[in-house]
């Protein structure tokens, strides 16, 4: 079975007997990860922490964690192995941290009888934790720290204040680095963050210093200390709201910050690379020396990086085959003085101060296609892109801001797939939005030709199976640079018993295709992250075709306020076996339609539900929510026949049916893969997904 949200809120709200209470409908559901408490762990050291959730985490059997050096135990609640008399939302963990593993943010899931859970996030940090005491919201009784340390708790309610005290000397430059609105981009269904605010005051409660807004809303403070004392650090709610589940990390020390990298790309060929770190606290001429992934492709990556040989930091890089060139010195700021580069290239450059712009010339001939982006803020950098391209005579012929990849928008720039008009010069201007500069505003320009690709997105990030079961999983295609080839799904990594029926996404204008997931009826539990891929064939320049083969960004759905859908990349799609659990199989008949353009078939669907699950059940075909589809692998033409159709299993219904109906201009398709879902509300917005097994449909020419 696979999680997915509501596909038309109001119907299928009501047609699964939803509750303005939001009382769960299922029998059984998935855990929904809430927070962790406290929300770091420090290198090199065990901690026991509290997760919580929404829905219950009985029988948590795993803790997933992303990256190396970090692994986790849940903490038995009960070792007598008596079962939970009420549902457990709150859940002991032990995490371990290597000595040599790299500090950030790392990635954490449950596996349960019910099926894996939604992402939480976990800070790996350098320095003992600090936990809050009970009564620190006031300086009277403030929680006492000593420099380094990583301050954790958590803005629980309303006008909630947290203090803590600290000794410093005149002289002391330390640092003050909040996680706190950033750690909730991932909760599932926190529809409200915190806005942190940072205050630093001294030993009478005068403010000092104060942070707000540096990095999104989280703060950042570094600050040199004008004289011996005792100091407070403080932090709340900008708004003075509060969430039981909002907790924050404060990393305090006297370490280096960095912030960003230059350059801001590395090669691909080369494991090592010695680059300037940007950020407080460094020495006057800075060296770091950054260490590559073992497995590493091109495009954004995290990377360890040694500063000055002594402390080690996690920090993004763009990887790129090159080839590269460095901004000069010289001004290049009108296209008079623009700078000459030859394409492809990759350029690594810095918007130096406020009002800086910097323009690279080139030379391209008519009919040659090229796609130009600028990867900055995605890295780290502070820079807000603006890119233009201009004729030689600096005449404006295309412009971009932010780019957006799938789902997701980005304060970087991409101009894609643009065709020279005539031989000639040209200009690429690139500049802060906003007109700002400084050392920190690094970018790496990345001009290449426009060859036919693709993007690919999985959504959702999780499919949940029981014995004897299916699940599906949706991928849309992004295509580019004219490519209308079909792709080939494909997945790897699956728990045992599992196999998978890997469809895929037809030639043409068509987005989406599904892979379905079958497991053995005598599978036990487990869970296994899998890789999602898309292989199609493409011209290259020598007029040849080769396979591309492009991994699939994976998508977490996100309950947006309102009962929205949203989606925020995560890394990794978990695929997990669990306990029998409403639905215990999903049987469709005939297995293999053919259609005639203007005919219409019926398939009949029969559930075998568990015993004593008698709720309502929707089945569906595309994965929808409030009108917008998500997920559709019909072939163009070919739709569900609503008023033929009985969707809406009542009652302990166990029978229904899905006709479909092929238009008169239907394309001509053959072996396409498709599922019915049936769909058991949890709460006012999430479902439940159940999944038959694949259904092979032809569209005759």
């Amino acid at each position: 079975m696979k999680i997915k949200l509501l596909g038309n809120l109001l119907l299928g709200f009501l047609a699964t007997g939803g509750m303005a209470s939001g009382t769960a409908i299922a029998q059984q559901a998935y855990p929904m990860l809430m927070s962790i408490e406290p929300i770091a762990a420090q290198i090199g050291n065990a901690s026991d922490h509290t997760i919580k959730s929404r829905y219950t985490m009985e029988d948590a059997y795993r803790v997933i964690v992303s990256g190396e050096g970090v692994t986790a135990e849940v903490i038995t609640p009960d070792p007598t192995g008596e079962p939970a008399k009420s549902p457990v939302q709150s859940l002991a963990v032990r995490f371990v941290v290597a000595d040599d593993a790299l500090p950030g943010v790392r990635q954490v899931r449950l596996a349960t009888n019910n099926g894996v859970s939604t992402v939480a996030q976990l800070v790996i940090a350098h320095d003992p934790l600090v936990v809050e005491t009970a009564d620190n919201n006031v300086t009277s009784s403030a929680t006492p720290f000593t420099i380094p340390a990583t301050l954790c708790g958590g803005l629980e309610k309303a006008e909630d204040v947290d203090f803590y005290k600290f000794q410093a000397v005149q002289g002391q430059n330390v640092n003050f680095f909040v996680r706190c609105m950033k750690l909730q981009d991932l909760i599932h269904d926190l529809q409200t963050h915190a806005d942190p605010i940072l205050t630093l005051r001294d030993s009478n409660g005068s403010t000092i210093a104060a942070s707000d807004n540096v990095f999104g809303a989280d703060p950042f403070l570094n600050h040199t200390f004008a004289a011996d004392g005792e100091y407070f650090v403080e932090i709340r709610d900008v708004r003075y709201q509060g969430n039981a589940y909002w907790q924050y990390a404060i990393e305090v020390s006297e370490r280096p910050h960095v912030q960003v990298v230059f350059p801001l790309a590395v090669s691909s060929t080369e494991p090592t690379h010695v680059m300037t770190p940007i950020g407080y606290g460094l020495s006057e001429q800075p060296q770091g020396v950054i260490e590559l992934p073992k497995s590493v492709s091109t495009g954004i990556c995290t990377a360890g990086l040694v500063v000055d040989g002594k402390s080690r930091h996690s920090v993004p890089v763009v990887v790129d085959a090159g080839p590269f060139v460095t901004e000069s010195s010289q001004p290049n700021d009108s296209p008079e003085s623009a700078e000459l580069v030859s394409l492809p290239v990759g350029i690594h450059g810095r918007i130096e101060q406020a009002s800086d712009i910097d323009m690279y010339a080139f030379e391209a001939k008519k009919g040659e296609r090229f796609t130009f982006e600028v990867f900055a803020r995605r890295a780290g950098s502070s820079l807000d892109s603006h890119l233009r391209l201009l004729d030689s005579t600096g005449k404006q012929i295309q412009i971009n801001d932010d780019l957006r990849d799938g789902k997701r928008t980005f304060s970087d720039s991409r101009i894609e797939n643009w065709t020279v008009p005539a031989d000639g010069r040209f200009i690429l201007e690139v500049r802060d939005l906003n007109l700002r500069g400084g050392q920190e505003y690094v970018y790496f320009l990345k001009s290449s030709p426009a060859n036919p690709c693709f993007r690919l997105f999985a959504d959702t990030d999780k499919t949940l199976l029981t014995p004897g079961t299916s699940g599906v999983i949706f991928v849309r295609a992004e295509r580019l640079s004219g490519f209308d080839g079909e792709i080939r799904l494909q997945v790897a990594g699956l728990p045992e018993g599992v196999t998978a029926s890997e469809g895929r996404i037809l030639a043409g204008a068509h987005l989406d295709g599904s892979v379905v997931l079958t497991v053995d009826k005598n599978a036990k539990p487990d869970v296994s992250n899998i890789e999602i891929r898309g292989v199609g064939s493409v011209k290259v320049a020598d007029g040849q075709a080769e396979d591309l083969s492009v991994a699939a960004t994976i998508y977490q759905e996100i309950y947006q306020p309102g009962g929205g859908r949203g989606h925020w990349p995560v890394e990794t799609h978990s695929v997990s076996i669990g306990t029998p659990a409403d639905i215990l199989s999903v049987s469709v008949s005939p297995k293999e339609i053919m259609l005639k353009p203007g005919q219409s078939v019926t398939l009949d669907i029969e559930l075998q539900r568990a015993p004593g699950f008698d709720k309502n059940v929707l089945l569906e075909v595309a994965y929808t929510h409030l009108n917008t589809v998500f997920g559709d692998p019909l072939p163009k033409g070919v739709t569900v026949d609503a008023a033929a159709s009985n969707t809406l299993l009542t009652g302990g219904a166990t029978q229904g049916k899905i006709t479909l109906k092929a238009a008169a201009d239907a394309v001509h398709a053959e072996k396409v893969q498709f599922a019915v879902m049936a769909n058991v509300s949890l709460n006012f917005v999430m479902k439940t997904t159940y999944a038959s097994p694949p259904i092979v449909l032809n569209v005759a020419p």
